[in-house]
């Protein structure tokens, strides 16, 4: 199968190559990529010279749909599709992103794009078609918009200066030129940046920016995510989002923030009259997402390193569970400190823990936007708050508070998954099958290694 995909590939770099020779103009030698998120959460893409790229936004290029199939390895795991499907990987125009800032290196050029069949359809494998399907579903059954940012945690590592103390000023300041090109970067590449700080765990950070409606929301995370990268790579540092770096070691988690807006551009999340402050739709929200997360932890908590993070006393959670302020809930409300009544409004949000991002950030914010759709849809009540740990509960407490454990490893969690017909309806029987598929190759592939032979190859591909 991999001969296949090599061929079929080599086919298409040797026409769409030969088109781009017989062009007159003159390269500057910038190269724009072509960029989509696949089953493992990488950016996979496809580079054509600067001068070339407005021939291709209406077709963009084609990719052997095997590709889709790819492990975070050197790995094609049994698919449907063979040496023959292709698919066109079309750029987004809104998504055009160029970081311009170092003098001994050409811009970072990329956009995303949109996995599109030659009949100009969505392909039903596009992880980017997945959240927007999800999306038009929200829409359409509650007349919101979907409002979300991530948390992106990560680690410097060949960082060759000891590790400072947690949260500090010299945690800072042993990579202020690090720290200063991601400013610099992330202000070029528009992303709403509000913070750059220290974190607990050894050489770790985390960057934060403002919430996006819609696609957009989904689209600021991965850019975000490729120009961290970026910016280490030019001083010699590598910035893995990997789970987990170390078994004992600190996690990195890719929470989520989101509310909803109607029309009026109000917070349809908050209501003062409500318990919690939560509106009647945000208590269903939150009733479905408790109720299937399970199941999701199979998209949003998607690799065997994962589940070294995943659990309980980890600030990472355990359980299926809803809490204010709780972080050791897996779903939270995150009231505004704010006195004053219009900006704690718009300020009040929810938070979803599990995620990490070994993960797609569209199968993400798609399955989170699926799963709470599904408690609006049949009413569900707002479970009831936890304000302690629940592995410190005991059987019978959570029993009464109908909390059940998250999946233990990847494997249970695709068993959940497959045990869940609400959420294997989002996805074509063919998207269903071969995400499985990747996601039975990776854990064949780590079976056989300890934890921290585990950590050390996700650390790396991360």
């Amino acid at each position: 199968m991999l001969r296949y995909l090599v061929t079929a590939i080599g086919h298409l770099v040797f026409s769409e190559v030969s088109q781009a020779l017989r062009s007159t103009k003159m390269s500057d030698g910038e190269i724009v990529l072509l960029t989509w998120s696949d089953y493992v959460g990488f950016m996979r893409c496809r580079g054509v010279p600067r001068d070339q790229i407005e021939s291709r936004m209406a077709y963009g290029l084609g990719w052997a749909v095997a590709g889709q199939a790819q492990t975070p390895f050197a790995d094609l795991a049994p698919n449907p599709w063979g040496p023959m499907l292709e698919v066109r990987q079309v750029p987004v125009p809104n998504t055009k992103t160029r970081i311009d800032i170092w003098e001994d290196a050409p811009p970072f050029h990329f956009y995303l794009c949109d996995s599109k069949t030659n009949d100009g359809e969505n392909w039903d494998c596009c992880t980017r078609g997945f959240y927007k399907n999800a999306l038009a579903a929200f829409k359409a059954e509650t007349g919101l918009d979907f409002l979300a940012a991530f948390e992106h945690e990560f680690m410097l590592l060949d960082d060759p200066i000891s590790p400072a103390q947690s949260f500090t000023i010299e945690t800072m300041r042993n990579v202020a030129k690090f720290t200063q090109d991601v400013t610099k970067a992330l202000h070029q590449a528009d992303v709403g940046l509000e913070t750059v700080e220290p974190e607990f765990g050894v050489h770790q950070y985390e960057i934060t920016s403002a919430p996006a409606v819609g696609i957009e929301a989904a689209e600021r995370a991965i850019i975000t995510r490729e120009v961290i990268r970026e910016c280490a790579r030019r001083l010699g540092y590598r910035a893995t989002f990997t789970p987990k770096v170390e078994p004992d070691g600190i996690g990195n988690g890719a929470h989520v923030h989101f509310s909803f807006l109607d029309g009026a551009g109000n917070n349809a999340t908050y209501d003062p009259k409500q318990p919690h402050n939560a509106s009647v739709v945000a208590q269903q929200f939150i009733a479905g997402v408790t109720r299937h997360l399970p199941a999701i932890c199979a998209l949003t908590s998607p690799s065997p390193v994962s589940y070294l993070r995943l659990g309980p006393h980890h600030w990472a959670c355990g359980y299926a569970s809803f809490g204010v302020q709780n972080r050791e809930a897996s779903i939270r409300i995150c009231p505004s400190p704010d006195q004053d009544p219009k900006r704690a409004a718009k300020a009040f949000n929810l938070e979803l823990r599990a995620p990490d991002a070994t993960a797609s950030p569209y199968l993400v914010l798609g399955a989170l936007v699926m799963a709470g759709l599904q408690g609006i849809k049949e009413n569900l009540p707002l479970p009831k708050p936890v304000d302690v740990d629940p592995a410190d509960l005991t059987d019978v407490q959570r029993q009464e508070l109908g909390i059940k454990p998250l999946p233990s490893s990847l494997a249970e969690a695709l068993d959940l998954m497959d045990a869940d017909p609400v959420v294997k309806s989002w996805m074509s029987p063919t998207m269903y099958e071969s995400y499985v598929s990747v996601k039975r190759t990776e854990i064949a592939i780590a079976k056989d290694l300890s934890d921290a032979e585990i950590c050390a190859r996700y650390a790396r591909v991360y």
